[in-house]
């Protein structure tokens, strides 16, 4: 199994330069696509805990766009896990899951330089 595991989907640029990053590291990955491969809801409860469900909606995306406004003025937590199970393009990409359990959102040079540098 791959130390690290990339949530997102393949063809998002983001998730393109974190793949990028990772390659040019040398750094052993798995990739989950997150449309093809669905979410399990245990594993996004996982991240809920973690990082909070704000942190988890990408709200600059087309996705967050075509939601209805009322469902968008009123989310909460247990209807943004709803909406992220629907519709998995909805979360902020990639995440990054290491063999160590630390989780990543989005895409950061430094810390993954951080992380991967110890």
């Amino acid at each position: 199994m791959a130390p690290v595991t990339v949530y997102g989907l393949r063809n998002c640029d983001t998730v393109k330069k974190a793949v990028a990053w990772l390659d040019a590291h040398g750094i052993d990955y798995r990739f989950h696509d997150l449309k093809r491969q669905g979410l399990e809801p245990a594993l996004l409860d996982d991240w809920i805990a973690r990082t909070g469900w704000e942190a988890l909606i990408n709200r600059r995306g087309l996705t967050w766009r075509k939601l209805d406004v009322e469902r968008r003025q009123n989310l909460d937590a247990g209807g943004a896990r709803q909406v992220m199970l629907e519709n998995p393009a909805i979360i902020r990409r990639p995440i990054l899951l290491t063999a160590d359990g630390e989780l990543f959102v989005g895409f950061s040079e430094v810390d993954y330089e951080t992380h991967f540098r110890r």
